[in-house]
């Protein structure tokens, strides 16, 4: 049994940051009925970077967060799909949207009109800028966030900066942070059985995530300085040349800097007195760096790894993407799956649910859907025969 086993979701989210919420929602076992609109769908179903599936509507970027999902589609600009979707509503537990903030209520289907429908609902709208205030209609994509947020100012160096992540880790946060907060809601409906609306904005969601650097900024009064690959609160503590290639050593203690001397057979920087403490290691990083590297130098990153792990200092190799993916670590946590979507495009690997429950664990148990997959089951089960369904699609309802 999935911790989420008889609630329904109803989402109506597109591209990243509402899909990434609603599937581990799914993955906990909650019913996910995506509400597409009956043309394209989710805009990632045209995304990815093999353009057959983006065909079939059926792109990486799609497959990689619907798991678990069934695909209706529904019109809700039309007054019958609006209807269908209030009937919706009525049997839903959650409804999950990332439009901009004025798009449901002008829908006419808003948090305060579904709740009246049913006050049992959890409602949650995902956002840029969050639903009010001087920023709330402005589009915004992740890279967006990522420059008004502050994120891109604590990366690179002095060659490259702002410098934006590699990844859209603004949309990924903030439908943890809606996921979150829906579990939380639908724990507080148990105790009062009351539901409740959300607003999520993806620049708050990120912030907080800079925890030690905007503290430094905020309490200390000191704002970041571009470092690249090193870290700012230590030294050695960053990336360095080996003799094959880079390592990441991360001596954050004390002892564990004593022991990277001791490792390197460098006992002599020990006692220099530009090492000896930690704030001064900190100041005399660039003079350090390249003594470490010359002796880091004579043998491969395998062997430093293994020789610091050995004296509890914390070290690994800087893999590929495809490198990290297939280690032996990520396979023994069964972090990725093998799911067959049709026989055009075969088995994808996915991620499953990282969090490892050990009574009600997550799972993936169905591929990710075609567009309108379950739309004659969905409006099946409020009652709606055959031939009202086809009279629905001749009218572009569904």
């Amino acid at each position: 049994m999935g911790v989420l086993d008889g609630i329904r979701v109803l989402d109506l989210t597109n591209v990243l940051s509402g899909p990434f919420c609603t599937l581990h929602l799914a993955l906990l076992g909650a019913e996910v009925v995506k509400v597409e609109n009956p043309k394209a769908g989710d805009l990632a179903r045209v995304l990815g970077n093999v353009p057959a599936y983006n065909k079939q509507l059926m792109g990486t970027s799609f497959l990689a967060q619907n798991a678990n999902k069934k695909s209706l589609t529904l019109n809700l600009k039309a007054p019958a799909g609006k209807e269908l979707f209030r009937r919706l509503v009525a049997g839903a537990d959650v409804v999950v949207e990332n439009f901009r903030p004025d798009v449901m209520p002008r829908l006419g289907l808003g948090y305060e009109a579904l709740a009246e429908i049913n006050p049992r609902l959890v409602y949650c709208g995902i956002s840029g800028f969050g639903k009010d205030g001087p920023d709330a209609a402005k589009p915004a994509y992740d890279q967006i966030i990522q420059g008004l947020s502050g994120e891109m100012d604590v990366n690179g160096d002095e060659r490259l900066h702002p410098l934006r992540a590699g990844f859209p880790v603004c949309d990924t946060v903030g439908g943890l942070n809606a996921a979150f907060a829906i579990m939380a809601a639908l724990f507080h409906r148990e105790r009062t059985g009351r539901g409740q609306a959300i607003d999520v904005a993806l620049l708050d969601s990120i912030m907080p995530l800079m925890g030690w650097v905007a503290a430094n900024l905020l309490i200390g009064g000191k704002g970041p300085v571009p470092m690249g690959n090193d870290n700012f609160t230590a030294a050695p503590s960053g990336v360095f040349r080996t003799g094959d290639g880079f390592i990441n050593i991360a001596a954050n203690k004390q002892e564990q800097w004593e022991a990277v001397t001791e490792v390197l057979e460098l006992p002599e920087l020990k006692s220099d007195p530009r090492f000896q403490e930690r704030d001064e290691r900190k100041k005399n990083r660039k003079a350090l760096t390249p003594l470490l590297e010359a002796k880091l130098a004579e043998r491969p990153t395998a062997h430093w790894v293994e020789a610091l792990n050995a004296k509890d200092v914390p070290s690994g190799a800087i893999l590929s993407l495809a490198e990290a993916l297939s280690q032996p670590q990520v396979e023994h946590r069964r972090t990725l799956t093998s799911v067959r979507v049709d026989d055009e495009i075969g088995e994808v690997k996915l991620f499953n649910m990282t969090a490892k429950l050990s009574d009600s664990p997550g799972a993936i148990t169905a591929p990710p859907p075609k567009l309108g997959q379950h739309t004659d089951e969905v409006l099946g089960g409020l009652g709606l025969s055959a031939a009202e369904i086809a009279d629905l699609r001749a009218q572009g309802v569904v």
